[in-house]
């Protein structure tokens, strides 16, 4: 009888387990199980990514194993493993890095296992390594704050950046389109400085304090990689006793409603939309692979460009 007992109980205990598994909720046996791996959530910007995912998963009836890898590369190699250990459906994956996650991404394939990147790319073949890369044209966001801030300054200046995570395909893109735009179009303005802020905003006010040391007075503009570290910029700019978007015009991507804010208060120039609502379009197209249908292996999302025309128009819009 207690043998009998025991049994009774082990498979209890693990009825449960499975029903548990997965955050957005269960639907048994034949549940799809979609494995979010977020590389970080500590910022507006992918707290609202997070949030559309997790939400949209929820509303479509999926479940969801998610994990933050705290900014660490090795903490999300190690739990994109874990996720293909429990067994998940599919991958989708935001990369702390382009490279280092190779060793996941061969686990994925070999599992039968299909990745989806969002808004970050990774080391990898598309139809072989993911899927497909849902996400902003990366360049041509630097490209767009480049024209603006050409358009701004005269074709004259000297600009520092404020770059994003050092190795991340966003910041390499960013910096790429920037470039790109000033060699082309605006030889007479000159990236005097150019430092990682992490994409945080305590690090971008640290950094832009040094370059203020630096440089003294001969700094007309930056660019930031995101709205957070642009932010910080504005607060050390501040506080060293000058005018933000006076005495140096400061130029940002993201479109978060404080950058919006500081666009209307006349403390920042424009930044450019990156949106963050990924949860619609990574649904979309885990409903197609489970429909049997091919998707493209990029999808592109159309971001808007906010300064003091319509900065007011959108903030109650923004995250």
């Amino acid at each position: 009888m207690k043998r009998l007992q025991s049994i009774f109980i082990f498979f209890l205990l693990a009825a449960i387990l499975a029903g548990c598994r997965g955050s957005s909720g269960a639907k048994g046996e034949s549940e799809v199980v979609v494995g979010f791996s977020q590389m970080e959530n500590n910022n507006p910007w992918r707290i609202a990514q997070t949030e559309s995912i997790r939400n949209e998963a929820k509303e479509q009836g999926y479940g969801m194993v998610y994990t933050d890898a705290q900014g660490d590369t090795a903490q999300q190699l190690s739990a994109i493993e874990d996720m293909i250990a429990q067994g998940v459906d599919y991958i989708v994956l935001a990369p702390r890095e382009y490279k280092g996650l190779g060793p996941a991404l061969k686990s994925a394939r070999e599992a039968d296992v299909p990745v989806i990147f969002v808004d970050r790319m990774a080391e990898g073949k598309a139809g072989e390594d993911y899927v497909t890369f849902i996400g902003s044209d990366f360049i041509e966001q630097g490209e767009r704050a480049a024209e603006w801030l050409a358009e701004e300054l005269g074709g004259e200046g000297n600009i520092v950046e404020l770059s994003g995570t050092t190795g991340a395909s966003v910041a390499i893109d960013r910096a790429e389109g920037f470039r790109n735009y000033l060699n082309e179009h605006a030889s007479d303005m000159e990236i005097i400085a150019s430092q990682t802020g992490d994409f945080a905003r305590s690090e971008g006010q640290k950094v832009m304090e040094s370059m203020l040391q630096s440089n003294g007075g001969n700094i007309d503009a930056v660019y930031a990689h995101n709205d957070e570290m642009a932010i910080g910029a504005i607060n050390a700019i501040k506080s060293a006793g000058l005018t933000p978007n006076e005495d140096i015009t400061v130029v940002s991507v993201d479109g978060t409603k404080d950058a919006l804010q500081a666009i209307i208060d006349g403390e920042m120039g424009a930044t450019v939309e990156s949106s963050p609502f990924f949860g619609p379009l990574v649904f979309d197209v885990i409903e197609k692979l489970e429909a049997g249908e091919s998707v493209d292996t990029e999808i592109l999302i159309e971001d808007r460009f906010y300064d003091e025309n319509n900065a007011e128009e959108f903030l109650d819009e923004a995250y």
